[in-house]
Formats: structure tokens, C-alpha cells, sequence
């Protein structure tokens, strides 16, 4: 089944859309990806979405291979990321307009046949020169549990393994772009992993809304032509220095200059879509949620009856590993669609 979107063009009126810019300004700093915790809820210190890491460092972004050594593959994909807003907490009070904008309420409401949308989460990502986001899809929630409680590829398996969609909290994604830079076009399977790629352009103050929890996306190469780039640590930071210009830092010591024109960035808007009054007091009242406990005994069961290893009997490593081979299919490299 072809996954529903809509493409906006424009998206903002042209002052918000520069005051786009300011904000990101005025945040002052971008840290990586990778800052994110280490998925130790469950025992492992593996990366919070080892899965993604792992079929890229394989297969590049089309699928056909990837070059690269394992650290330059990580240089690419260890973007720079911040919150904008979480639920009722605003990190910068002037994105509240676009968290709350109402064409991107009633869109959700559209495509997802729903009756509540509750906007619940606005970040921003940059990507300088040479960087591309690898083929994935976003981690998803599940009524008492999400990226704050739960490691993330453990959601992701939740999801693709099908075994829970009641507890599933549905939500849409709008992904917004704002800026010049060359390439970065944002990819996406609309009919599934088997499906044919296709690709819409980045450009300034356009955006795509749709099920970026299910359908997988990525992001082509930010300037084509840049084949290396510099190192990219956890600690690497991108800062802003004033007027049009930003720093690539590593431990206080400048490692590259860019400016607006150079970073590809973009501002994504998650939205909560309830069918119904049913759903939505489910999940605002707290009630029948899953535990991790539970989880694990499903999956548990599920493996059991296909005659695969007893998880019980792996460790956290192993059983991380098995639960993302088993659960988890990328697209197999087949060409973007002419």
C-alpha cells in the first residue's frame, strides 16, 4: 500500500520563514546525534540506533554498497541536532507558532484519518558539507513507552514486528527545509522497502508530511561533490558566530567555517493523531500501557513459535542483535524511480 503525504510549496509565509533562521541562531549551539544516551535500559551500551548504523556502514544509502571506511560513514551520518520543543516544555519560545500551525494540524488530521492531533515534539537538524542521513525510519511511541524510557532501536523493532499496534500512538512528521544548500534531497520508500525510492528536492520553505515512523526516508549528500569532511565525535559541535557564519568545533578548536548557504537545515514537526475520543483518553489518561517486561515476553513468544533462539538464554548484545535481524527490514537498493 502507497503511503499518503503532502507536499507543501510554500510553507510559511516569507518573514516566518526567515525568523526560521533566527532561531537556530539564537540557539546558538548544535551538538550531534550521538550525544544521545547509550540504550542501557536494557543491559547494552549500544548506540541508540545501532540498526541504522549497521545497514549503512554495509550498504550505503542506495543500498549498493558504501565505500567508505567505517569512521568516515560515521563522519557522514553523525549530524547536528537540538529540541526545539517537547509536549508543553518550548526550548525557544518563538517556535510556538510552528509547532501550533494549523495547516499542518488539519493536514495531519487528513492523512491520518484523525479526529485529535496533538502536536507534540519540533527539533532541528544541520548537515554540513559531505553529510547525508541514512536510510531509517523515526522511533516511534507506544502508550508507557518512548525515546525517554525506552531504548530507541527497541521501538523501532516494537513497531516493524507488528505485535503491538494497540498500544502504538500514531504519529505524522513534517519535515520543513529553509535555505540554499546544494543537495539534500529528501529520499523515501512511499511503497514500502520493496518499493521504488523516490526523492523531493530541500527547497527553502517547502515540506513533506508523513508516517516517518513506518515508511523509510534518508537524506541524499549535503554538496555532492564534498567526498571527505572533517572527523565527527560526539563532542563535535556546531556554533554560530555570528551574522551568516557557523563553526565546526572539536574540544574548543575550530575545525571547518561555513555559512548559511553551506548547511542544509531543517525543522521537523511530530503531531500525535488519535482515530477518536477513545484513543486520545487512552493515551492522556495513562491507562492500559505497555512495560518493557511485557514486551519481551511477547517477543519472546513470537520468536518461540517461528523455532528461533530463546532470547532468555542470550545476552543483551545478542539479544539486541537478534530482535533487529529478525524485525527490521531495509529497502534492498533499488534505484529512485524516474
Amino acid at each position: 500500500m502507497t503511503a499518503c503525504f503532502s507536499h507543501f510549496d510554500p510553507l510559511l509565509g516569507g518573514q516566518d520563514a526567515e525568523n526560521m533562521f533566527r532561531i537556530a541562531e539564537s540557539f546558538g549551539s548544535f551538538g550531534t546525534y550521538a550525544e544521545e544516551a547509550t540504550s542501557e535500559g536494557l543491559g547494552e551500551t549500544l548506540p541508540q540506533r545501532f540498526d541504522v548504523g549497521l545497514n549503512y556502514t554495509a550498504n550505503g544509502l542506495d543500498g549498493q554498497g558504501n565505500p567508505d571506511s567505517e569512521q568516515m560513514s560515521a563522519s557522514r551520518t553523525n549530524y547536528f541536532r537540538e529540541t526545539y520543543a517537547y509536549g508543553a516544555q518550548l526550548h525557544v519560545p518563538e517556535i510556538s507558532s510552528f509547532m501550533n500551525n494549523e495547516q499542518l494540524q488539519s493536514a495531519a488530521s487528513h492523512i491520518g484519518g484523525s479526529e485529535y492531533v496533538v502536536p507534540a515534539i519540533v527539533y532541528a537538524n544541520l548537515l554540513i558539507p559531505g553529510q547525508e542521513l541514512a536510510i531509517h525510519t523515526d522511533v516511534p511511541e507506544f502508550r508507557g513507552l518512548n525515546r525517554m524510557n525506552t531504548p530507541q532501536w527497541f521501538l523501532v523493532c516494537m513497531h516493524h514486528s507488528g505485535l503491538f499496534e494497540p498500544w502504538r500512538v500514531p504519529i505524522l512528521t513534517c519535515v520543513s527545509w529553509f535555505g540554499s544548500a546544494d543537495g539534500g534531497a529528501f529520499t523515501f520508500y512511499p511503497e514500502g522497502s520493496a518499493g521504488p525510492r523516490k526523492a523531493i528536492s530541500a527547497t527553502h520553505n517547502t515540506a513533506v508530511l508523513l508516517d516517518t515512523d513506518s515508511v523509510f526516508h534518508g537524506v541524499e549528500r549535503v554538496v555532492p561533490t564534498i567526498h571527505d569532511l572533517p572527523a565527527i565525535t560526539g563532542q563535535t559541535r556546531l556554533h554560530h558566530a555570528g551574522d551568516d557564519y557557523w563553526l565546526l568545533q572539536e574540544q574548543d578548536q575550530t575545525v571547518a567555517e561555513y555559512t548559511w548557504h553551506d548547511l542544509r537545515y531543517s525543522i521537523s514537526w511530530k503531531g500525535y493523531c488519535f482515530a477518536d475520543a477513545k484513543q486520545h483518553g487512552l493515551w492522556f489518561g495513562g491507562q492500559d500501557q505497555l512495560t518493557v517486561t511485557d514486551v519481551l515476553a511477547q517477543f519472546e513468544s513470537d520468536l518461540r513459535s517461528k523455532g528461533m533462539a530463546n532470547l532468555s538464554r542470550l545476552d543483551a548484545t545478542e539479544r539486541a542483535g537478534a530482535l533487529v535481524e529478525q524485525y527490521i527490514r531495509f529497502p534492498c537498493g533499488l534505484k529512485p524511480e524516474s
